[in-house]
């Protein structure tokens, strides 16, 4: 990659949540790098991790959670500041989240005030980083809620949550999280609750807008099928570490990691006939009591009790990595179970 076009950099990041009961290892040891104006999807199921990751980037882990190892590098003005070494109160941090990085929540129901107007909260986000009237604030809003495909935006200021759609609602977050035109956006399960139609409508709402802002985007989700549309690069997560990381073609036509293939194989394909979609066998474990070895090992199909110790990440290839010590030999024998 080009340094000259880094603008995030994740270093053995760790997130430890310090419970009555145990420590939980939510991040473990995760790293990876953001391009200006580029995608990076992070997947897997729910409890691998990605939100944390996520939250940890913004400075926003709050007890019993804790940052206890490593570096997110955020790179502005020819500087690179350490956001894991920062106050999350301070000034610093506050100038760089929302004004810099923002972030688009799972649920804008729950996100969204229900007491304050549309127009209330728009012009607030606005006015927080930026020194303009509240008549410029409300114009500000009127017209990045036009820019988002928002109807009737001067309508939309009077009106609270309750009385928009979940489309309309997500459309609001977006327009809001763009207020300063911040060089990387947080998507965190963005269309999760949302229907197909209005999913794919955000979708290319967001492509829309990274070109026009040369935006970054860090997207989170467990949808293959998103992830497919949206990513440059990816990286599969599972019980706080990366997984599988690499270009979105390789891990789509390539994918060497038992977890990523059978994650695969469980989405609905249009060019295969099936009656019957694959699951992937039992759950995420519990994070206070992980597996030893290999955390995916219980639900791995490939698993050999000797063979199967604690994984490193294994460099396949130039772009790609994979966290598994038998990773060669499986794809052996997929290779060999293609061309019978």
């Amino acid at each position: 990659m080009s340094n000259n076009n880094v603008l995030l950099e994740v270093k053995d990041l760790k997130v430890s949540f310090y419970l009555t009961e145990a420590t939980v290892q939510a991040v473990d040891g995760v790293s990876f790098t953001i391009e200006a104006g580029k995608t990076l999807g992070i997947v897997g199921e729910s409890g691998c991790g990605k939100s944390v990751t996520a939250r940890a980037i913004l400075g926003m882990v709050r007890k019993p959670g804790k940052i206890t190892n490593g570096e997110i590098l955020y790179h502005r003005a020819g500087q690179a500041i350490d956001i894991a070494k920062l106050d999350p109160e301070g000034p610093e941090i506050r100038s760089i989240r929302w004004g810099e990085i923002a972030m688009i929540f799972q649920e804008p129901m729950t996100s969204l005030s229900p007491v304050h107007t549309i127009g209330n909260q728009m012009i607030e986000a606005v006015q927080l980083h930026k020194s303009v009237s509240k008549s410029a604030a409300e114009a500000v809003s009127v017209d990045l809620m036009r820019r988002v495909g928002l109807p009737y935006p001067e309508r939309l200021l009077t009106a609270y949550r309750h009385e928009l759609s979940g489309g309309m609602r997500q459309r609001v977050m977006i327009a809001m999280a763009l207020t300063c035109s911040p060089r990387l956006l947080i998507a965190d399960e963005p269309t999760t609750a949302l229907d197909v139609t209005t999913q794919a409508q955000i979708l290319d709402l967001m492509r829309d807008l990274q070109d026009e802002y040369n935006m970054a985007i860090m997207f989170i989700t467990h949808n293959l099928g998103v992830i497919a549309e949206m990513a440059d690069d990816v990286i599969v997560m599972y019980l706080g570490k990366e997984v599988e990381v690499a270009d979105v073609d390789t891990v789509f036509y390539g994918a060497s990691h038992p977890y990523t293939q059978a994650l695969l194989r469980s989405i609905p394909r249009h060019d295969v006939d099936v009656e019957r979609l694959e699951t992937i066998s039992g759950s995420v474990p519990d994070p206070t009591a992980i597996p030893a070895g290999c955390a995916f090992h219980p639900r791995c199909r490939h698993y050999v009790k000797g063979a199967c110790g604690t994984p490193p990440l294994v460099q396949v290839s130039a772009q790609h990595q994979v966290r598994c010590t038998r990773v060669y030999e499986i794809n052996e024998h997929l290779a060999a179970a293609q061309t019978e």
